[in-house]
């Protein structure tokens, strides 16, 4: 009945459970590499796109090299006509469109402005935006360098006429995601989201075995130990697990795909240990709601989009309708989310997170209440 009997029991009950053990290891490192993998080259690029030029001038053939000479855009195809470009768009032959119009070298010299055309495949924004922003990026090149010439040909010197083109320059500096890439965009929120659901579930199959084993007439060391003895010696197990594999993910796996890393390790820690603990009060909560263990990944498992998309980083948590917002403030994610990419990948005290932290706090009291009394009332049904 001590301590140390206690420690072996639980342990036993853990790394017994092969789906158990599959499912915290072998899940926490499969996806560190299954699922950043089709997004190690951060953005798309070289997208095809078919050019259609009713101009035919110097300047338009110049356009056409400019935009294939950017990262976003190769010029695949040559068309005589925005139909045929068309169904080269529908048949997924080219992802873009750029039409050139006729007059564009006229417009151009006048000193009026003629409209370029886009297309693209809309339904992937993010090859979308890469087409229209190397598109764009080679118009705006060349409209600078005409306004030049027009400048140098009234006389102004190349060197001001370069320089006063525009009465305001852009100097952009992307803060936070420095690469404006997607791995730095999406997977430290995920890879929390990862470490969340997996806890779940391996929690809760140890509480949903032991509900198995009580329809089954039969009991266990669950039933002999006070309830308050083996929360605390499962949450302290877990947590233990879990902090190394936390230190795995926010360590080796950041480093690996050159992810930000700006906390500190205290407060790190003190963040991942209020984290923890609200994940795995949860988790028992979970594991005495649910009779079969097999069940327990399947709920786990579907709460994941919702998740994903109501914790504030895919979409403003501002836009969520008010009853999803609030919702999701029940579940661990959205504040270890909102504090883990505060801290690590903004460089923010953590004074400034200490709200998250709270909550996190405040989830583990509660979800640790909650799990206490349906532990109690499960051992007094089944006596």
């Amino acid at each position: 009945m001590g301590w140390l009997n206690l420690f072996k029991h639980e342990l036993k009950a853990i790394f017994t459970n092969v789906s158990l053990v599959f499912t915290v290891f072998g899940g926490v490192v499969f996806y560190s590499f299954l699922y950043p993998l089709p997004y190690t080259n951060e953005l798309p690029r070289d997208q095809k796109v078919a050019v259609v030029d009713l101009d035919q001038t110097q300047m338009s053939r110049e356009l056409i090299r400019m935009a294939d000479a950017t990262p976003q855009v190769h010029i695949a195809q040559h068309l005589g006509s925005i139909d045929a470009a068309k169904q080269a768009l529908l048949d997924r032959q080219v992802e873009g469109i750029l039409v050139i119009p006729h007059d564009f070298y006229k417009d151009v010299m006048l000193g009026t402005s003629p409209t370029l055309a886009y297309a693209g495949n809309a339904a992937l924004f993010l090859v979308y935006g890469t087409i229209v922003e190397g598109l764009s990026s080679a118009g705006t090149d060349l409209g600078v360098h005409a306004k030049i010439n027009r400048l140098v040909l009234k006389g102004d010197n190349f060197v001001q006429a370069s320089e006063q083109y525009s009465a305001m320059k852009l100097n952009m500096r992307p803060v936070f995601n420095v690469t404006m890439g997607y791995i730095n965009y999406v997977v430290p929120a995920v890879f929390v989201l990862i470490l969340h659901q997996t806890l779940l579930i391996g929690v809760g199959m140890v509480g949903a075995s032991e509900n198995e084993a009580r329809a089954a007439g039969k009991t266990g060391y669950w039933a002999e130990y006070p309830v308050w003895m083996i929360m605390m010696v499962r949450a302290f197990i877990f947590v233990m697990i879990y902090l190394v594999l936390a230190c795995y993910y926010f360590g080796f796996t950041f480093t690996y795909y050159g992810v930000n890393r700006l906390a500190s390790i205290p407060d790190l820690v003190s963040m991942t240990i209020a984290f923890l603990l609200a994940v795995i009060m949860l988790g028992m909560v979970l594991g005495q709601l649910i009779p079969r263990c097999e069940l327990v990944t399947l709920v786990v498992l579907l709460s994941s989009l919702p998740l994903v998309f109501t914790a504030g980083f895919i979409w403003p948590a501002s836009e969520l309708p008010t009853l999803l917002r609030e919702l999701s403030q029940l579940a661990p994610s959205t504040p270890a989310i909102n504090g883990f990419l505060g801290l690590n990948q903004m460089g923010a005290t953590f004074a400034q997170m200490i709200g998250w932290w709270q909550q996190l706090w405040l989830q583990a009291l509660g979800f640790g209440t909650l799990a206490f009394w349906l532990m109690s009332r499960a051992r007094k049904v089944s006596r």
